[in-house]
């Protein structure tokens, strides 16, 4: 009987000693939330004015974040996590629903916001330009390529697309934090993937009267 209580006991201090460093890791993981809320609300709104003033970029970075696109693809992204049940902690029904969808749009507009705000700067072009050059293999790589290489607006030539990578980069962060135990870099290559896939849709899907 002593050696069997001095087994629970031990096992009760390691079982404590987790939901302390658990608990510690959450608060630690709220807080830097947090902290990244705080700086992309006191910091998005002078560059996006700065990016206003000085580029037509305003229009671009409202219609990316708030179109009606935008908030079909978050609410489709909650849709599916939340038929998969992840992550477990947000539970299902209207809430947990609502957790999601939360977290993909603050996510998304952290990856909007950061995209423009680097981009206006560099004077990168956020548009996408189909291929000249017939055939699809061309066409295809042309689509791929422009997901991280773009155009100055002012010089004309091809650029590394910081704004896009820095966007996807910071929306990765963002969302290792809400989604804990996600990867910041598998959540960003995945958005650099959705953002090529994009560009494949803009490249052979019927011509529109608008650049998108």
């Amino acid at each position: 009987m002593p050696e069997t209580r001095v087994r629970i006991s031990g096992f009760d201090r390691l079982r404590r000693g987790a939901s302390r460093r658990l608990a510690c890791n959450n608060l630690g993981m709220t807080r830097l939330a947090q902290y990244a809320a705080a700086v992309v609300l006191l910091t998005s709104g002078p560059a996006i004015a700065t990016v206003r003033q000085k580029h037509p970029y305003f229009q671009h970075w409202k219609h990316s974040t708030y179109g009606r696109r935008a908030i079909a693809g978050v609410a489709a992204s909650a849709a599916i996590t939340q038929a998969e049940g992840a992550p477990h902690r947000w539970g299902g029904g209207v809430a947990g629903f609502a957790s999601r969808a939360g977290a993909g749009f603050a996510t998304h507009a952290v990856k909007t916001t950061v995209e423009h705000v680097v981009a206006a700067p560099l004077h990168e072009d956020l548009h996408y330009y189909r291929s000249t050059q017939p055939g699809f293999g061309p066409r295809l790589r042309h689509a791929l390529v422009s997901t991280v290489v773009t155009r100055n607006t002012r010089t004309g030539k091809r650029t590394p697309f910081a704004g896009r990578i820095a966007g996807n980069a910071a929306a990765g962060a963002i969302g290792q934090v809400w989604l804990a135990g996600a990867s910041g870099a598998s959540t960003a290559g995945i958005g650099l993937a959705v953002d090529a896939g994009a560009n494949v849709a803009r490249e052979f899907l019927p011509r529109r009267h608008h650049r998108s």
